[in-house]
């Protein structure tokens, strides 16, 4: 029997935002002077009011949301542009971490997913554009589910797809609340802050 190991995206795969704000690696340090729209007001008037609420979760697409949203925060332009900014910018990968997740790979007895709350564009770009399908069997995201990480039904509908297992899915996750979801779902789940996490994880130090 294969085990499933799923990881996180941002502060995981990519550097980016992270739950301990000493590890975020800001993507939009630019963002005033490039495309007119100051950080704070963008994160606290679109990521934590419509993003959230409903383009994470399917309910509106990010292209909708940011039309709405950019004029009041003082950009006339194109909202796909604006989007494309986004992805460009707020796409580092953690290149050490997929190639320990490649080592682990070449080994029969594993399969690898992502479980991350994420919109379906920037979704699609990081399957595609960066190539996270070349090393991983599917990604599980809140706006393909209908719900964000901690909820139940995340782990319910990921458990559904990937099917019985022998051993508890492992994880990877940045959030402290989404650790203790994924356990309370019956995960193995580690708490990532760098790399270390995953190296030194005695299951995972034995196939690497």
């Amino acid at each position: 029997m294969t085990r499933a190991v799923f990881f996180d995206v941002d502060g995981v795969l990519i550097h980016g935002f992270h739950a301990r704000p000493d590890l975020t690696r800001r993507w939009d340090t630019n963002l005033l002077a490039d495309m007119g729209v100051d950080p704070k007001r963008f994160v606290d008037e679109f990521i934590f009011d419509i993003f959230v609420k409903k383009v994470v979760t399917g309910e509106m697409s990010v292209i909708d949301a940011l039309e709405r949203r950019l004029p009041s925060l003082g950009y006339k332009g194109s909202p796909v542009a604006f989007h494309h900014y986004w992805l460009i910018n707020d796409s580092e990968l953690n290149q050490p971490l997929l190639d320990g997740i490649r080592q682990l790979k070449r080994k029969a007895d594993i399969r690898l997913y992502i479980a991350t709350n994420q919109e379906h564009l920037r979704a699609s770009w990081l399957w595609s554009h960066l190539g996270l399908n070349e090393l991983f069997d599917d990604m599980f995201y809140s706006a393909r589910v209908g719900v964000r990480k901690p909820d139940p039904a995340f782990f319910d509908f990921a458990m559904s797809k990937i099917g019985p297992q022998s051993e508890p899915p492992l994880f990877f996750d940045d959030t402290p609340k989404v650790i203790d979801g994924a356990r309370t779902a019956g995960w193995e789940a580690v708490l990532f802050n760098t790399i270390d996490d995953f190296t030194s994880h005695p299951w995972v130090a034995e196939r690497l």
